[in-house]
């Protein structure tokens, strides 16, 4: 897992010092993260264009907002999710790869803080309803 900073780690960190919310993005396959306090990228795609990434590519990340206090998870399945057709399917591997690869992205940040899925992402849970255990 690479982690890349933006603008550079020393600005991160001061964000960090200050409990300032950080913006990160975690590649479905795990190989990179990248990170910025929120006041120098705005939002996540805004940050992948500033890293030299297109931002069309914002559905190959999971996206979260962290501070100490809490992991905000921007839990938004792609329709082409590992190429998984069935819905049902696919929303619980997105759920379960998300939960390990955003852990691991936290713990190499030296974030240990409780991952949130906010309730205007949990669409995806109300239309499985009954059907709330992800292995």
């Amino acid at each position: 897992m690479r982690v890349k900073y933006y603008p550079d780690n020393e600005k991160v960190v001061e964000a960090v010092k200050d409990d300032d919310p950080l913006l990160m993005l975690i590649s479905y396959d795990g190989s990179t993260v990248l990170v910025s306090n929120i006041d120098d990228s705005f939002e996540h795609h805004i940050l992948l264009r500033l890293m030299n990434y297109k931002d069309s590519d914002i559905n190959k990340y999971f996206r979260v907002v962290v501070n100490k206090s809490g992991c905000d998870w921007t839990f938004v399945c792609p329709s082409d999710y590992k190429g998984i057709k069935d819905k049902v399917t696919r929303i619980k591997h997105f759920y379960n790869d998300g939960i390990t690869l955003i852990s691991k992205a936290l713990n190499a940040i030296d974030y240990d803080c409780e991952i949130n899925i906010p309730d205007r992402y949990r669409r995806h849970f109300n239309m499985l309803r009954g059907d709330y255990y992800f292995e």
